[in-house]
């Protein structure tokens, strides 16, 4: 695959002068919604890293966040996931990262390192995770903080935009692909062709693997937009794939599409399901999952799983498609998400 163009060169960050407060956009639970606020700056303790917000995702997660389909962790929390950022202030014990240095900050935000998930180095599933943009304020504001340890650095290529969706849509996406057998599936399904499988459609082309996209019924758009990334075939997630599939990725929060994933994927296939929340899944006949089927769920990340992701898109580059909003215009953002009017990923730029 050709290297990535973007649409400007790397750049050297320089670190402005941190102010008092920051505008952020915070979640009204009672209204479904985004309120703009103003909040003080964060401040840079232990092995934290305060970063200015150059970027940041909107995911599907935010909205489950907004909706009330996750739990509240904190009123008033500010929302955001896939954080590019430039660091301006770092803790005592922060040493990783320069003043100055680009970042990015993902959903995982801290583990206790001391249950047995994190004993057994399975730390996604830690019993007392710290989740940015649901336990601690995340990137939907001008300045964020994080603990430097659940940092990435970000590859040069991409610039903060399209870096953006790499943090979320692009480490699960990753993840639910190597649960499915990275290499060994020759064809891949894709149920919900949004952020995270166009990221992982082009990965999967590169590994010489057929892709099946899976859209909305009547989304023509969509499947276009999925065969333009080099998939093999397109259409309504109410059609029936053309050929038996290897293995199946669900990234829509619709449980309806576990059967019909199932059904679609042949004996001793996977189906994976990418999302943090699903709704619920309908009672399907034995012989759907007879037959060795396997059916996964994913759960968070590891940070080794975003070493890895960036080291393959170092060998063979993405290219992420992104529409970008100001951070003021929040709701209009979610709002596209909700509608499925963006092909690839939305992203607030302060």
């Amino acid at each position: 695959m050709p290297e990535i163009h973007t649409g400007h060169k790397p750049f050297a960050y320089h670190a402005p002068m941190l102010t008092t407060s920051m505008f952020s956009m915070t979640v009204d639970s009672v209204g479904h919604k985004l309120l703009g606020t103003f909040k003080p700056v964060p401040q840079a303790t232990d092995r934290d890293v305060v970063v200015r917000v150059l970027a940041c995702g909107v995911c599907r997660t935010d909205l489950h966040i907004l909706d009330g389909d996750l739990p509240p962790h904190r009123a008033g929390v500010v929302p955001g996931h896939e954080v590019v950022g430039q660091i301006v202030a770092r803790g005592a014990q922060a040493t990783r990262f320069a003043i100055g240095q680009r970042v990015g900050i993902p959903w995982l935000g801290g583990t206790c390192g001391g249950c047995a998930f994190c004993a057994m180095k399975r730390e996604n599933l830690c019993d007392y995770p710290v989740f940015t943009g649901y336990d601690r304020d995340g990137g939907f504001a001008e300045y964020a903080a994080a603990d430097e340890r659940f940092c990435f650095a970000l590859p040069e290529r991409y610039d903060d935009c399209h870096a953006a969706p790499l943090l979320c849509a692009g480490l699960i996406g990753f993840r639910a692909w190597r649960l499915a057998g990275e290499s060994a599936p020759r064809r891949l399904g894709l149920y919900g062709f949004g952020a995270a499988a166009h990221i992982i459609c082009q990965i999967a082309v590169s590994q010489s693997q057929e892709v099946y996209a899976f859209t909305q019924k009547g989304d023509l758009a969509g499947q276009r937009f999925a065969r333009s990334l080099g998939a093999a075939w397109a259409g309504g997630s109410d059609e029936a794939a053309p050929l038996p599939l290897d293995a199946a990725l669900i990234f829509a929060p619709v449980g309806a599409l576990v059967p019909a994933a199932l059904a679609a994927t042949r004996k001793g296939g996977t189906v994976v399901c990418a999302g943090i929340h699903m709704s619920t899944i309908p009672a399907f006949e034995y012989r759907l999952l007879w037959g060795e089927r396997v059916l996964k769920s994913v759960a968070n990340l590891t940070r080794e799983d975003g070493d890895a992701f960036f080291r393959l898109i170092d060998d063979f580059p993405v290219q992420t498609h992104v529409q970008a909003f100001a951070l003021q215009d929040a709701n209009a953002a979610v709002q596209a998400l909700r509608d499925s009017t963006v092909n690839g990923a939305a992203v607030l730029v302060p």
